[in-house]
């Protein structure tokens, strides 16, 4: 970790662009990809991702590019920040560079829709065999950037990546705890999203606290059976990736699939939410792969069917509510 002076960020995203903050305030040197040469020069001239970290001041030791190659060289780490939908797209140009001798953190929430795979089986799949961590956790990206305490998971098949890259983001603000179980933190990571587009919904059609609670608990139930049929540990869905990240993007009004439940409350259509804002809102493509990903390990998941339904079947929010309320009655521990 020593050794350790430049790192290389994909994506100049909210979240992208907040961890190059946090990594330059360590002393790190930081290049950030963009996908997008006339906004990588508005976030040069500017200082300032006016897109997706406004008010945020980049300080000078993050450099900004459009090239993958200028981007990738010289650094041994690179920080994996693309939405998942583009992921395998990146990566497939990422995969065109020299990628020898570098580790990979992934950053991303999300589950590609046509194979169903989770950031880290992209990667692999187009990457091949990488040393890889995946960080995840209730991080609201401004709140980070603006130093309030945060604590976060490091998950990784190699448990000393999992240390070095809990070493390497760990700051007195931003606190990094290991573990080993990737796919558990991944998708409680991704599937809270869905669970956050209920809770949007819930509040905007005035449902209260009583509703908000029992969203979160049995979306939990929700995430936690499918994790397990899967091959998760259950406990990993009650840290900081499973619970804690519930809890966060349920409540916070930053979160951005929050905030889609809302417009979808106030009976907005979905695409007419999506062409309001430029934010990739995971939890709309999660939604798809978490229906799906249901019907394969033929699992239960009530909630989630209802909110694909309301995004991709036009069904009322409000009759989905009532479809929840009365189904068959049973044991709560089913």
């Amino acid at each position: 970790m020593a050794k350790v002076k430049e790192i290389c960020i994909i994506g100049d995203g909210g979240w992208g662009t907040t961890l190059a903050v946090l990594l330059s305030k360590k002393g790190f040197n930081v290049t950030v990809w963009g996908a997008f040469p006339d906004y990588v020069e508005v976030l040069k001239e500017r200082r300032e991702n006016v897109k997706f970290l406004p008010g945020v001041v980049l300080p000078k030791n993050i450099t900004f590019t459009a090239s993958m190659a200028a981007a990738l060289a010289g650094k041994e780490i690179v920080v994996l920040a693309v939405p998942s939908q583009f992921a395998r797209g990146v990566f497939t140009i990422l995969k065109m560079e020299k990628l020898a001798g570098k580790r990979f953190v992934s950053v991303t929430k999300g589950i590609e829709n046509k194979t169903l795979k989770r950031v880290s089986e992209v990667a692999y799949d187009v990457l091949g065999k990488q040393t890889l961590a995946v960080l995840s956790g209730p991080t609201i990206a401004l709140e980070v950037a603006n130093g309030a305490p945060t604590t976060v998971v490091a998950a990784s098949k190699s448990a000393k990546f999992a240390k070095e890259a809990q070493t390497l983001f760990m700051t007195e603000r931003f606190r990094v705890y290991t573990c080993n179980d990737v796919t558990g933190v991944e998708l409680g990571g991704s599937l809270k999203n869905v669970i956050a587009i209920a809770a949007g919904a819930s509040d905007a059609m005035g449902f209260g606290a009583n509703a908000k609670a029992a969203l979160l608990t049995r979306g939990l139930v929700e995430i936690v059976r499918l994790g397990a049929a899967m091959g998760a540990r259950k406990e990993t869905f009650y840290g900081l990736s499973g619970l804690g990240d519930l809890a966060t993007t349920c409540m916070s009004p930053y979160s951005r699939n929050r905030w889609l439940g809302e417009e979808i409350g106030k009976g907005k259509k979905l695409k007419d939410i999506l062409g309001e804002t430029d934010m990739v809102v995971e939890g709309v493509a999660t939604a798809r792969s978490a229906h799906d990903l249901a019907g394969k390990y033929k699992v239960e998941m009530p909630i989630t069917e209802e909110i694909y339904k309301v995004l991709y079947e036009n069904k009322n929010p409000k009759t989905a509510v009532r479809d929840l309320m009365i189904r068959s009655p049973k044991p709560e521990t089913a």
